[in-house]
Order: C-alpha cells, then structure tokens, then sequence
C-alpha cells in the first residue's frame, strides 16, 4: 500500500516548477510581498533580503510554482519546514509547543 502523501514527481516536472518560482521571484507581486516583511510562518518581521520564496505544498510533494501555493518564509521557518506539507508543519508546531510546556 502507498502512502497517500507521496506523489510521485519527476525530475522535468520539478525543473519546470522551478524555473516558474524563478520567474515569479521577478515579478511585482512577489516583490510587493516582500516588502511587507512578514514571515507566512511565524509571523515575524524580517528585512526583505531575509525572506526566501516557499512552497507551502512543496514541489517534490506536487505542489506547483503558483501564487496560492508561494509565501515568503525566513530562513529559520523554511530551513526547519523543509518538504513538510502545510498538515505535517502544523503537526511539528504543535509538538514543538507540547515540549515546551514539558516541566
């Protein structure tokens, strides 16, 4: 049995999804996200030369290089969220905040 949160994706399709996030990082929408400085993760604020383009469905899990599936991200948010689907991220917060509470 598969697991249903694999897709398989081949390597043209990753290279076309990319070279479209490449054409997006030029255009005015991305640069008006930007410069609102704002991590879609965590909600801090950040200069826009510290914010990365993300794929919040990843491309190697199916996800495309389109408006609704891109946000800007810190380092921090994106290095830790990897290829993590939007479910899968929430999860790693939640269980981040339960260690926390830990005594």
């Amino acid at each position: 049995m598969t697991d249903p949160f694999i897709v398989s994706v081949s390597e043209e399709e990753i290279k076309r999804e990319r070279e479209k996030a490449r054409a997006l990082r030029k255009t005015r929408w991305w640069k008006q996200r930007l410069s609102r400085g704002i991590c879609y993760y965590c909600g801090r604020r950040f200069s826009p030369k510290e914010l990365t383009m993300d794929h919040i469905v990843p491309i190697i899990r199916g996800g495309m290089s389109i408006k609704n599936n891109i946000a800007t991200a810190c380092k921090d948010c994106n290095n830790k969220k990897k290829h993590m689907l939007p479910m899968e991220w929430e999860e790693y917060l939640s269980n981040l905040t339960r260690n926390d509470d830990s005594p």
